[in-house]
């Protein structure tokens, strides 16, 4: 798989010059993206991502106008496994180099309640990019009780199709279908916060 999710994490738009917007920066310690997938009818086997940056174009009072980007390099993935690490990395999926990158930039988002949106955005995974939605949810806003500056957290789900990204080998008998979930928090820059 040359460049995961968020792959995934996960969550972005275009980022948009909206004068309402607040400027929200990953906290790298408090974001993960998680992915499982089918293995062969007996378990389902899951790996990780964690420790990326990003930016969230926020705007509180109207969300649809929000954005986010995210970029990380496709190495930093978690198997918990060595062997299945190096054989993602392989010519078999991801041939992957250091530089090799998953980006999301999101291009749109379509709110669907109080807390919850739908985010649309182009996942850059395998040197494929693909538009894909993020169900995504606010979980909350505020003061970092002990940061003592405005905070943001999210989670969000989706589901790739690995052959979409030219890492379908052993599908079906591997599900081609991979479960994407993703939680971030995400602290207002310095330079806004007050």
């Amino acid at each position: 798989m040359k460049s995961l999710i968020l792959a995934a994490g996960l969550i972005s738009a275009a980022t948009f010059a909206q004068a309402d917007a607040d400027t929200y920066v990953l906290d790298n310690s408090h974001s993960q993206i998680v992915f499982s997938y089918e293995h062969l009818g007996y378990s389902t086997t899951y790996g990780m991502f964690s420790g990326f940056g990003g930016e969230i174009q926020f705007d509180q009072e109207n969300p649809a106008d929000s954005s986010v980007q995210v970029s990380f390099p496709v190495t930093t993935m978690l198997t918990g496994w060595e062997a299945r690490f190096g054989h993602f990395m392989s010519a078999d999926f991801f041939g992957a180099t250091e530089d090799e990158m998953v980006t999301f930039v999101s291009s749109g988002i379509e709110v669907t309640g109080d807390n919850t949106a739908l985010i649309t955005g182009d996942l850059t995974l395998n040197d494929v990019t693909k538009s894909i939605v993020l169900d995504a949810k606010l979980n909350q806003l505020g003061d970092h009780p002990m940061e003592g500056k405005p905070w943001a957290g999210f989670d969000a789900t989706t589901t790739l199709v690995r052959s979409d990204f030219n890492l379908g080998m052993f599908a079906p008998f591997v599900s081609d279908e991979v479960s994407v979930m993703i939680s971030i928090e995400a602290s207002k820059a310095d330079d806004q916060a007050s």
